[in-house]
């Protein structure tokens, strides 16, 4: 009897044993899961931390570009508005250039042209006193030559005509009549308005009859 009762109070004991190793491993899985838990949050918390450092760099980054492309926005405005200003300063001034300029611009010629006023005033004061007819005709004469003088030296060229053949370039006819000989057939049998040019453009085309 007194075995049976030893041997219940070994076993309750080895069972006890048993659960209070079972309860150790327990607790120690539960530590270590804890301790896991823990360096997994320290990693998680120092991820976090990292992932926060590189956003604020590259929001910083971000923002430098931002205020670096601000400013060049900025100047390349204030270049355009002088730009601006500059090409309005210039248009208005070669316009009140080209008014001035187209103002004066025949004031050279009309001033060539008066020492030939001047020989007229002087020939027709002096036209009623005039008994020499033929004097008279080369005073005009001189007159003549030296306005034909001052044209030539302007670039103005009378265009020839009589005689040579029409040409649509030079000439405008204003009749047709029949040619005297063959040869004239096509030419310029009179020049009723003389023609110019200046510096090679015409002018004013000679006004001429056509031989046919």
């Amino acid at each position: 009897m007194a075995n049976k009762g030893s041997k219940k109070h070994q076993k309750e004991e080895e069972i006890e044993e048993k659960v209070t190793a079972n309860d150790t491993d327990a607790q120690e899985e539960q530590v270590e899961e804890t301790v896991e838990e823990g360096v997994d949050k320290d990693e998680n918390e120092e991820n976090t931390e990292e992932l926060s450092d590189q956003s604020e760099e590259e929001m910083s980054e971000e923002e430098k570009k931002i205020e670096e492309l601000s400013l060049k926005v900025s100047e390349l405005n204030d270049r355009y508005l002088r730009l601006t200003a500059e090409y309005d300063n210039y248009r208005k001034r070669t316009l009140k250039e080209r008014m001035e300029l187209m103002k004066t611009a025949g004031e050279g010629l009309l001033k060539g042209l008066l020492p030939v006023v001047d020989d007229f005033d002087r020939a027709i004061l002096h036209l009623d006193e005039a008994s020499d007819l033929e004097a008279v005709k080369e005073g005009i004469d001189l007159i003549y030559n030296k306005f034909q003088e001052f044209l030539k030296q302007n670039g103005v060229v009378e265009i020839e005509a009589k005689e040579k053949d029409f040409d649509t370039d030079l000439h405008e006819a204003i009749t047709k009549i029949p040619a005297p000989t063959e040869e004239m057939k096509g030419k310029v049998m009179d020049c009723v308005e003389k023609g110019y040019m200046l510096n090679d453009k015409v002018m004013r085309f000679s006004k001429v009859v056509v031989g046919e």
